[in-house]
């Protein structure tokens, strides 16, 4: 499924590759740590916008291998983008147990640094899962089962899709507790030259998702990344593809300069705080929603649709 020179790569980089077929993955985010780490003093921005525990969640992917794009600012290495899913397929009941399983293991790694004893534990049942991480969790053929057996175990689920398989997201009958769908380019020449998908309909495609999240039955999350000098400067494109979609929010959120990103975008096009802080506050003026909250460490503003959802997860 992949690569042994890939498998090396991911390992060096702490994933736990998970499944018979090895299509899915398995790494601990850096701010989980840190909630362990300091007793919940430093957080996720997520923790702080919709109240979901930071120490308490687990980052994975059930298509490590598999996109549909090859974003420029993409951290990950875009070389293996495909517009299918190509071999065998694991059952989603086998990569949740797995995923559990291997969050527990990378965590223990924790234990001889200091942490909180307490968020460790708690830490080692998950309660929340963010499917992303890599590839495009909607081209994993199960995923309806896999958002279902999460949800069966108590757990929050988050899912991040490009936008790509409208088709998909129709599909569902297990909508994730919060689907984010990824916007950063404003129209269809930005999106073929900054995107690089491997189909041309895809444009079409990803307009067709925001229009279904107009009628969705769950809590919906635009994530606008944001470009210094190549997507910064097309404010009201972007509000009028927000509008359309009726989102209860969107994150406008910064470029980081990390990993393969760097081998086609400059440290440059990294925008500072002030620079994202700027784009909500232009981008709010047009849709005159509400900005409800901002994180200056992560570099994220939260824009509010009034219309929308109450903010915080649970009841």
């Amino acid at each position: 499924m992949i690569s042994e020179e890939y498998r090396k790569r991911l390992q060096k980089a702490n994933y736990k590759i998970i499944g018979k077929n090895q299509h899915s993955a398995v790494k601990l985010c850096l701010w989980c740590k840190k909630s362990i780490k300091s007793g919940e003093k430093e957080v996720c921005y997520k923790q702080q916008f919709y109240g979901i525990k930071s120490h308490r969640c687990l980052q994975m992917t059930p298509a490590l291998p598999f996109c549909n794009l090859r974003c420029a600012h993409c951290w990950r290495d875009t070389t293996s983008a495909s517009k299918e899913w190509k071999g065998e397929i694991d059952p989603a009941e086998e990569i949740i147990e797995a995923s559990i399983k291997a969050q527990r293991e990378l965590l223990t790694g924790l234990g001889g640094t200091p942490h909180s004893e307490v968020h460790l534990k708690e830490a080692m049942n998950p309660n929340q899962v963010a499917i992303s991480l890599e590839g495009e969790p909607m081209m994993y053929p199960y995923i309806d089962d896999l958002i279902r057996g999460y949800k069966a175990r108590g757990f929050t689920t988050f899912l991040v899709t490009n936008g790509t398989l409208p088709e998909r997201i129709e599909s569902l009958s297990n909508l994730p507790d919060q689907l984010y769908v990824s916007l950063t380019s404003s129209n269809k020449e930005m999106f073929e030259r900054l995107q690089k998908p491997v189909e041309t309909r895809l444009w079409s495609s990803l307009l067709r998702s925001l229009e279904l999240l107009s009628n969705l039955k769950t809590r919906r999350v635009i994530r606008l990344t944001l470009i210094k000098g190549v997507n910064d400067k097309n404010v009201e494109e972007f509000a009028r593809l927000i509008e359309k979609s009726s989102t209860d929010f969107v994150e406008v959120k910064s470029y980081m300069a990390v990993g393969y990103s760097t081998l086609r975008l400059k440290y440059e096009n990294m925008p500072s705080f002030a620079d994202v802080m700027k784009f909500a506050e232009d981008l709010n003026k047009i849709l005159k929603w509400d900005i409800e909250d901002k994180n200056s460490a992560s570099r994220v503003v939260l824009i509010k649709n009034p219309r929308g959802c109450k903010r915080f997860l649970g009841p």
